[in-house]
């Protein structure tokens, strides 16, 4: 007998013994799976190694995240991509491949996905379909079924690791050298309002996160985030919200927008938005004007073509010139972190730029800072490079009032 087989005889087996009105624990059914596989697998030709798996599947298809927990489990997983029952793609120390085991059902995946978002108080059904989400153990997790996913259910899970990553570690691993790292250490202490820029999965989440270990432990910060991501251990006065969507018992949305402007009656010291994408880009803005000190994360390829995207997320959030646009985000932000992951799957640094508060030719000035150049590659591919000091800070009135030098 195939061990799919087996393995789903054994289960429907157990499942029709259990009696649900009453609790069950893990070690019970531990129990209950040891049993049957013990009187099932007695006229089958089953390794010891085969049968400790076989009970491993079974319990985590039961209580678990079925085949996916596993990948959960693994550290060196960062990314998981389930597309439908039968294609599951994962990435794993940078590199994506195709994962050999799959759902036994698109019920199963179904019952899967629900267990996941119950969990974070979230809804995804028909007509609902989209939903982002977490597991347990931080990872954001993004549902779409259909009709607006055609094959199938989808779900994508990104891991974090379970110890935060911090500025010590990025610089070990090269994404970013010593000394820009204690420049912008600097900046946060000094209250500078930071945006990091990148594209998808260049590792803006991280990065912020370990930008603000460098915040006094004496701050009061409000995090806001459409899932609760953020890992700031070292604050006491910490406030972590999150959003919440709309669902069919009548709950009201809660939007980042809404989060900003709440928060700002909470006498916040710093204000840390995971990502801005839309309209709350303006409440952010303001709240960067009006001595909020402010760190956040948005996508785009390049720090120009970040404050290009700024623009376009205030018009839809409110008619306003744009030229008072511009003077809102050249006045409000101070510093622009761009990262980016190169062709060698490695992650780095590519370019600090302060923004200099000027208007010129009717675009925001912005000075590069420091840039990453490649000089080439090493015998096993990996991209070498150097990071270029290409000017001073211009704006040094916060470090002096925070008494800062560089």
């Amino acid at each position: 007998m195939k061990n799919d087989e087996l393995r789903k005889k054994i289960k429907e087996k157990i499942l029709s013994e259990i009696d649900f009105s009453k609790d069950i624990d893990d070690e019970e059914m531990l129990l209950r799976i040891d049993r049957n596989i013990l009187n099932t697998c007695r006229t089958e030709n089953i390794s010891i190694e085969e049968k400790v798996r076989l009970r491993r599947d079974i319990f985590y298809s039961i209580r678990k995240l079925d085949v996916l927990q596993n990948l959960v489990d693994d550290k060196d997983v960062t990314e998981i991509m389930v597309n439908g029952t039968d294609n599951i793609f994962v990435e794993k120390n940078g590199r994506l491949s195709r994962y050999d085991m799959h759902f036994e059902s698109k019920e199963k995946l179904e019952d899967v996905i629900q267990q996941i978002v119950s969990k974070c108080n979230r809804v995804v059904n028909e007509s609902s379909p989209i939903v982002d989400a977490r597991l347990e153990n931080g990872s954001r997790v993004n549902v779409v079924l259909s009709p607006v996913a055609l094959n199938g259910p989808i779900v994508t899970i990104r891991r974090f690791p379970d110890s935060p990553i911090n500025m010590k570690k990025l610089i070990e691993i090269g994404s970013i050298p010593a000394d820009v790292s204690e420049f912008l250490q600097k900046m946060v202490v000094a209250g500078y309002n930071i945006f990091i820029s990148g594209g998808t999965g260049s590792g803006k989440t991280t990065f912020l996160n370990a930008l603000s270990d460098s915040i006094p432990r004496d701050e009061r910060v409000i995090t806001i985030e459409d899932n609760a991501e953020l890992q700031i251990l070292h604050v006491p006065n910490l406030v972590r919200l999150e959003t919440r969507n709309a669902n069919v018992e009548g709950c009201k949305e809660i939007t980042v927008r809404d989060l900003i402007k709440s928060s700002l009656r909470m006498r916040p010291d710093r204000l840390i938005v995971g990502e801005v994408r839309g309209e709350e880009c303006i409440d952010m803005l303001q709240a960067m004007n009006t001595g909020h000190i402010s760190m956040s994360t948005g996508h785009a390829n390049s720090s120009k073509d970040m404050l290009s995207r700024l623009e376009t997320m205030v018009l839809m959030g409110m008619e306003l010139p744009l030229p008072a646009v511009r003077g809102q985000i050249a006045s409000g932000i101070d510093i622009i972190v761009q990262l980016g992951r190169l062709r060698d799957k490695t992650r780095k640094l590519l370019e600090v730029s302060e923004v200099t508060g000027e208007i010129v030719d009717s675009r925001i000035e912005i000075r590069p800072l420091y840039s990453f150049r490649e000089t080439g590659t090493d015998t096993e591919g990996r991209i070498k490079g150097e990071w270029i000091k290409e000017n001073e800070l211009y704006c040094t009135s916060k470090l002096e009032a925070a008494g800062i030098s560089l």
